[in-house]
């Protein structure tokens, strides 16, 4: 049950932008906020590269993004896109007749960048070649490979300097009648890629790619996108998301499902509340809390699971949750079952417990979804 109605300060309100179709998925206007990632194979690795896209789609990866350096690439995406479940947006870089080449191999998208792509003639040849094969396109800026004359205008990569590459390339998508895009400004620097963005949202309304690019490792590349991203989401700034980790790419869908969650923007399977642990605990809460995470992998139904160690903040942290287990004393703890206290559990099989409890309200709650969906 949404508290919004209640809960004012809870309320992020989105920046209208129009809306596109990267493939079948919706990006842009009130659709929800996309999660993206970014394969690593080869990509004339076919059965890796597609195993690799599948793996994150089960993750919930809406729409993945495959490099495309050469023809080889360009021959190999065609039977990638075949076989998989999501769209795939090509990543084209330096040579426009890949990203000819990709939209004939059946990309949903095509991700150009503005620094590398080369004159206005060449964007005008992907700018056919897209609208001949209903391909949108993502104009790509980051701030790491800006043209040449920004940077000697400017002195050094900047918001304004990212924000003009931008701009620049959506008049050429314009004055050839071609609106079917989306467009990013990335940088590894938090702060710029920050100002950049603010800027961006007020001089278009195309729907926008956040990312903070390079970010870094798991640990350190979550923490600067959740900055980043996250004071930008909550401005209502964000169509469509990428956590860029060093990293295996089913982490960045599910480091992106997580900043999304943690500001009510996308729900999708069990989000885990749980405290970190003190003296006061009544079991590990730590080893329990990463059991749990790996056995509810499976759930993608939105729900809430409340696992909290003593009795401090456990009964009312329970009070707003679907599932809730408080530990209690004598090895045991009391189980919460839609926010009301339901029957005490043993330390012992809690684990066990808590996985059927959590699948069966899942269950309901998909039912219930499903009758009032008819």
């Amino acid at each position: 049950m949404s508290l919004n109605h209640i809960r004012p300060w809870r309320n992020i309100y989105r920046r209208k932008s129009r809306q596109i179709m990267v493939g079948n998925v919706p990006v842009g206007g009130d659709a929800p906020i996309t999660v993206q990632t970014m394969t690593n194979t080869l990509t004339t690795d076919i059965k890796g590269t597609i195993a690799q896209v599948q793996a994150a789609a089960d993750a919930g990866a809406d729409i993945v993004r495959i490099s495309v350096p050469d023809e080889d690439s360009s021959r190999a995406l065609k039977e990638i896109v075949r076989n998989v479940s999501v769209p795939i947006v090509a990543d084209i870089h330096f040579h426009y007749k890949r990203g000819i080449e990709a939209a004939e191999a059946g990309a949903a998208c095509l991700r150009i960048n503005p620094g590398n792509i080369g004159d206005e003639k060449r964007v005008k040849e992907v700018i056919r070649a897209a609208r001949d094969h209903n391909c949108s396109i993502r104009i790509g800026v980051n701030a790491g490979s800006l043209e040449r004359h920004l940077l000697e205008k400017y002195g050094e990569p900047c918001p304004d300097a990212m924000v003009e590459s931008g701009l620049d390339h959506i008049k050429i998508l314009q004055d050839n009648d071609f609106h079917e895009f989306k467009i990013s400004c990335k940088a590894s620097d938090v702060f710029m890629a920050a100002a950049a963005y603010q800027q961006l949202a007020d001089a278009t309304d195309a729907p926008i790619h956040l990312g903070i690019t390079e970010a870094g490792g798991l640990i350190s590349g979550t923490v600067k996108s959740a900055i980043g991203m996250g004071n930008l989401l909550w401005m209502g700034i964000g169509d469509t998301i990428r956590v860029s980790l060093s990293a295996d790419p089913v982490e960045e869908v599910k480091m992106g499902f997580e900043i999304l969650k943690s500001l009510g923007l996308r729900h999708r399977g069990v989000n885990i509340i749980s405290c970190p642990s003190c003296a006061r605990q009544g079991f590990d809460v730590i080893k329990t809390v990463e059991a749990l995470e790996k056995r509810l992998e499976h759930i993608k139904t939105p729900m809430s699971l409340s696992i909290i160690g003593c009795v401090v903040n456990g009964p009312g942290e329970a009070l707003m949750t679907d599932v809730g287990f408080t530990g209690g004393g004598a090895g045991s703890g009391m189980v919460y079952l839609a926010g009301k206290q339901s029957h005490k559990q043993s330390n012992e099989d809690m684990i066990e417990h808590i996985v059927e409890q959590v699948e069966k309200k899942a269950a309901e709650i998909a039912a219930r979804d499903d009758l009032a969906a008819e």
